[in-house]
């Protein structure tokens, strides 16, 4: 892999993580577009991964660090008795619709991915994720509740909406987005938390991909590249998140999702007839 590859994939990794576009449809996808062969097996690009993945946790870190500080200072008792319980219901949250995905992809991850993770499947699925994203807003609840007011049963419904994401072309955050929208909750709030259960979720899959990487033996210079990969995945995407939770406070009622869901139907729609016919 170039420096020029790496910097691509690490620039729309770092993007497309947080926007509800597909990161893996586009992993998938990029290469082939652009005719690059890269070979997936080989010693440097597990170290790249791990490190893509490293930056975009550190962003999301970073930008949620408040919520987080709060959420820590709660569990061990630090604020009011409001805010601890607060704090550690929300951690509840967190943690109910983190676990559909550890579970389902535990088991199903690699035979989902080995099923569905053509190039030609992945823009099929990007055509699907885009009428997922047009249909969620139409389909959102129209009185709208707080964040706070989410129950054990709409973070299980969220955390069942993430699973999708383990199929190339659809978008975790999309998914979690529409599935915080149909519980009730406006786009902020549901990109909000679709941003809070990315964190454990990406860090989670780091954390499964050490160990791989200590039996690798990888050559010391694959880390120069896979640590400029890191960092620019994680100020682009600390740039995205920033962006999206801007954008996604402004919407009010409007259909916000109809950008991406356009993006993901023009960008799937033209892939597909790429693959099928050139």
């Amino acid at each position: 892999m170039s420096s020029i590859q790496a910097f691509i994939i690490a620039f729309v990794q770092g993007a497309t993580e947080l926007f509800p576009v597909s990161s893996l449809g586009h992993a998938v996808t990029l290469p082939a577009l652009l005719s690059w062969h890269l070979n997936e097996h080989a010693p440097t690009f597990l170290p790249f991964l791990v490190m893509l993945h490293v930056g975009t946790a550190s962003a999301l870190l970073g930008y949620f660090w408040r919520d987080w500080v709060a959420i820590a200072g709660g569990l061990v008792g630090l604020g009011t008795d409001h805010h601890n319980r607060e704090s550690r219901r929300v951690f509840m949250l967190i943690v109910i619709a983190t676990i559909p995905a550890v579970m389902i992809g535990f088991v199903l991850e690699k035979f989902v991915r080995n099923l569905f993770g053509t190039p030609l499947v992945a823009s099929i699925f990007l055509i699907a994720n885009g009428l997922m994203l047009m249909v969620g807003e139409r389909s959102r609840a129209r009185a709208t509740r707080p964040l706070s007011e989410l129950s054990t049963a709409d973070a299980v419904v969220i955390g069942l909406w993430q699973c999708l994401a383990f199929i190339p072309g659809m978008s975790r955050s999309g998914a979690t987005m529409v599935g915080g929208l149909t519980r009730g909750i406006d786009h902020e709030d549901a990109a909000h938390f679709s941003f809070l259960i990315a964190t454990p979720i990406i860090l989670g899959a780091t954390v499964l991909e050490v160990p791989k990487l200590l039996r690798a033996g990888v050559p010391h210079q694959a880390f120069a590249i896979a640590a400029m990969g890191a960092v620019v995945a994680g100020v682009v995407a600390w740039a995205s998140t920033w962006f999206l939770m801007r954008y996604f406070h402004r919407a009010m009622n409007s259909p916000a999702l109809d950008p991406f869901g356009w993006y993901s139907l023009g960008a799937g729609a033209l892939m597909t007839v790429w693959f099928l016919f050139a």
